[in-house]
């Protein structure tokens, strides 16, 4: 799914949304047999029995009932779910979200031609908003081609939202505002918002059409950091955005009362093309080490981030990126299909600027100053204490695995994304000599507005083979056999889920009728194997593969107890595990998780 870029390109981004087929419903009956199958490995012979007659009863009576209702709305409605998700998944959560929502992680144009040097962020920092802009305006104009699975097109509405978007709270449902327009649409923002040491500044992006040169970024941002440097820091507003979501509604709504120039402010942020955060923090080790950069992006200084915008692009003081985004809007993918068209376009121009050197005269920065009073500061140290204290318990791993990547993956007829997964099944029960309930996110977007499905790996089959490789009784063509069965069934089980045929989302939509309906929770949902198999965001093991580019990044995991795992799959594998669980912690993370794999991958290959 490649961006192909051309002024000749005959397809325009958003060209193909109005064909692209609705999202389908799929067959209760199929779906409750999918569910049963992926309970079993976390159940006993007796508890499974009890789920059976449960689901049985269920198919017969009300969630029939719910199913047809669920069809009848997917009469009127192209994407049934979309509503619903956007919704129950992100505006009525209200856990804070920049640490529990959002999703980051470094920059990955350090592996070449930008390696870590002080005294180089502002200018790098001009070419990279320089090329950020150029995918903006290839969107605003339509000529970022439309990605495509195969011929089929794929839904790029969720580009819309990358630029110009941020989520708004709320006491009880937060709300997404988008101000992106095409150019066929009308006006659109143009202003960029860069904060440093606790301060707001604005500026446009475009001056008389023209988006600004890397020099004159440079004059802008050279500026900024001009105007913080030996003084004191700012009050620190933004920290209020890394609140838990009633309580930052309520104290933008007083901030709001104070003055009403506050509204304007915020509206500047909340309408900004994205937010430039100049960090002051080195987070760089190694080349094969992205840990302190994933860490920083995740939890770093909440003053310098606007935790709601759809972009925060990080800039750290020792010259490295990185990037924390608001998952309301989109998903990921948005956001690896930038960086890795900014990853291209500066290894092409080896990270320097080859064009004119003049600067326009154009107004400086302006800086937006919040009024303030005692209840707001108060607000904020608050804000800051439970963001600080919640960072403590989130622990993060991220290295490059070089030992191979998807090549040698694929010479041996495998799936790399499932080689992936199912090494990460082993893992974990070598680790916990149990089954891990685990997500991973198939994408749905060959339907209108399509996002993201549950596929869940750890399987009958998956277990089968954990259990034989653990088994020292077992020869090479058991584990052999074994493991092809359960590649077979991941695949199957995957492709189905991009094809709108998956369970989660189809139970997730039956319950949510019976809600609103105000209905009694049926007991398919009360029972305890859903939970226990990951059911109602309970899933031990949250993972994504985040493409098959060096793009990488990081989410935090969905339970306490839990783990996110996230990777892409390319000539080497770089791979992000956070957790809040410290038993990673104690055995040396590192060499911990290459033994992992590589003893995984080395069985397989024996095997």
């Amino acid at each position: 799914m490649a961006n192909h870029v051309s002024e000749s390109l005959p397809e325009r981004t958003f060209q193909y949304q109005s064909s692209l087929p609705p999202l389908p419903v799929p067959s209760l009956e199929i779906s409750l047999l999918k569910y049963l199958n992926a309970v079993q490995p976390f159940a006993s012979e007796k508890e499974f029995k009890a789920t059976v007659d449960t689901v049985n009863k269920f198919q017969e009576g009300v969630g029939k009932e719910l199913h047809q209702k669920l069809l009848q709305r997917a009469k009127t409605k192209k994407n049934w779910l979309e509503e619903w998700w956007l919704d129950s998944a992100y505006l009525e959560v209200r856990v804070p979200s920049q640490l529990n929502v959002n999703f980051g992680g470094p920059a990955p144009y350090l592996e070449h031609c930008w390696p870590p040097e002080e005294g180089t962020h502002l200018q790098r920092a001009s070419i990279s908003t320089w090329h950020t802009l150029q995918y903006w305006n290839l969107i605003r104009t339509e000529r970022l081609a439309p990605q495509k699975s195969g011929k089929t097109p794929l839904d790029m509405d969720q580009f819309r939202m990358l630029f110009s978007t941020c989520k708004v709270p709320g006491v009880k449902k937060d709300t997404i505002r988008n101000y992106f327009k095409t150019e066929r649409e009308g006006p659109c923002p143009s202003h960029l918002v860069v904060m440093c040491r606790g301060r707001f500044f604005t500026f446009d992006a475009v001056c008389d059409g023209q988006i600004l040169t890397p020099p004159e970024l440079l004059r802008q941002l050279s500026y900024v950091s001009e105007c913080c440097e030996g003084e004191p820091e700012g009050d620190g507003v933004s920290a209020l955005t890394s609140e838990e979501r009633t309580r930052w509604a309520k104290a933008r709504e007083h901030l709001i009362s104070i003055d009403p120039h506050n509204n304007t402010i915020l509206e500047t942020i909340q309408s900004s093309l994205f937010v430039i955060s100049l960090d002051e923090t080195k987070p760089y080790s190694t080349p094969d080490n992205y840990t302190n950069v994933t860490l920083e992006a995740l939890t770093g200084n909440p003053t310098i981030r606007w935790g709601d915008k759809s972009y925060n692009s990080i800039v750290f003081a020792d010259g490295t990126f990185g990037s924390t985004c608001d998952h309301a809007p989109y998903d990921a993918m948005v956001l690896v299909s930038m960086c890795w068209y900014l990853d291209q376009q500066i290894k092409a121009t080896e990270g320097k600027w080859k064009g004119s050197e003049a600067v326009r005269s154009i107004p400086p920065p302006e800086e937006l100053v919040f009024t303030v009073d005692k209840k707001v500061l108060s607000d904020i140290s608050h804000a800051k204490q439970q963001y600080l204290k919640s960072t403590q318990d989130l622990q993060v791993v991220c290295y490059a695995f070089t030992a191979f990547g998807k090549a040698t993956i694929k010479q041996k007829k495998l799936h790399p994304d499932t080689f992936v997964q199912l090494a990460m099944q082993l893992a974990y029960y070598r680790m916990h000599k149990a089954p891990g309930s685990c997500y991973e996110t198939a994408m749905t977007r060959k339907y209108y507005h399509g996002r993201t499905e549950t596929m869940r790996p750890c399987t009958k089959e998956a277990v089968n083979w954990c259990t034989a490789m653990m088994d020292p009784t077992c020869n090479v063509d058991e584990r052999r056999k074994a493991m092809l069965l359960a590649f077979h069934k991941h695949n199957k089980l995957m492709a189905e889920a991009q094809e709108g045929k998956g369970f989660d989302r189809h139970l997730f939509g039956l319950y949510l009728i019976a809600r609103e309906e105000g209905r009694p929770i049926p007991e398919l949902f009360m029972d305890p194997l859903y939970a226990k198999s990951g059911g109602g965001g309970n899933f031990v093991l949250s993972s994504s593969l985040v493409g098959y580019t060096t793009v990488l990044g990081a989410v935090a995991p969905m339970v306490h107890h839990g783990y996110g795992f996230f990777y892409p799959c390319s000539h080497r594998a770089v791979s992000s595990f956070v957790t809040s669980h410290a038993e990673i912690m104690t055995v040396g993370a590192k060499d911990y998780l290459t033994n992992k794999l590589n003893s995984t991958c080395t069985d397989q290959n024996t095997g």
